[in-house]
């Protein structure tokens, strides 16, 4: 009987896996699907979708949340941005009033030096994705807190699942910490690649940090470093 529960669920998991890709499908404006003779193997991996559909999926699976506090307060919600192909994410802590205003990511003078900073790797904002540990602004752009993370995080975990980056930046203490579920500070956890799920994780400054201390920029441009050697290898 528990063998047979098993091949339920696993049944059920390749009827919704081929749900999504014929969902992704259609709305890609494909009208059928080509027939083969040809018997494929069956495997419990997802059959392929493309990503910035499932990327919209997750968009609409949050819909206009209202699963923590925060969305008492906000504008809009910051989702993400960027390549759905992209090999390297980066992750900030949170949407702060630009951001809130705009419905997108690093926007304001923070993000002007993000786009710098990018660009000092020879990439550019669409070679790469941006997003946050949280989608909604905290009042007073206070660090988030415990129960907003819980409620947010796993949405950036579909994401990050979606694109399936080579390399994950986290800027920032608050972004860092999240990730690699630690309290070091980010002054120690810079410079170095951590294992995260299928990724590679390096942490260095937030560009906002960089603002109020320009003397660490130069820390900064040694991990882009790191990350433009793993980049292209």
């Amino acid at each position: 009987m528990e063998k047979i529960n098993q091949l339920k669920v696993e049944l059920g998991q390749v009827i919704a896996s081929l749900e999504d890709y014929l969902r992704c499908r259609k709305e890609e404006g494909v009208e059928g699907l080509p027939v083969s003779d040809e018997v494929l193997p069956l495997s419990d991996e997802r059959l392929p979708a493309g990503k910035a559909c499932l990327l919209r999926n997750i968009r609409q699976e949050l819909g206009e949340c209202t699963r923590c506090k925060l969305h008492r307060h906000r504008t809009n919600i910051v989702y993400g941005v960027g390549n759905p192909e992209a090999r390297l994410v980066f992750v900030g802590e949170g949407p702060g009033e630009d951001e809130d205003r705009q419905g997108e990511p690093f926007v304001g003078r923070a993000g002007q030096l993000l786009t710098k900073i990018i660009g000092s790797i020879n990439l550019s904002r669409d070679e790469v994705y941006i997003a946050n540990i949280i989608k909604c602004r905290p009042p007073g752009n206070r660090n988030p807190e415990p129960d907003e993370i819980r409620a947010c995080e796993p949405f950036l975990i579909k994401q990050l699942e979606a694109i399936g980056p080579k390399i994950i930046c986290a800027l920032g203490t608050f972004a860092a910490q999240t990730l690699l579920q630690t309290d070091e500070k980010i002054s120690r956890l810079r410079g170095r690649f951590f294992s995260y799920r299928d990724a590679r994780l390096i942490a260095t400054f937030h560009p906002a940090f960089l603002l109020r201390n320009p003397e660490r920029k130069r820390d900064v441009w040694e991990d882009m470093k790191m990350i433009r050697e793993e980049y292209c290898r």
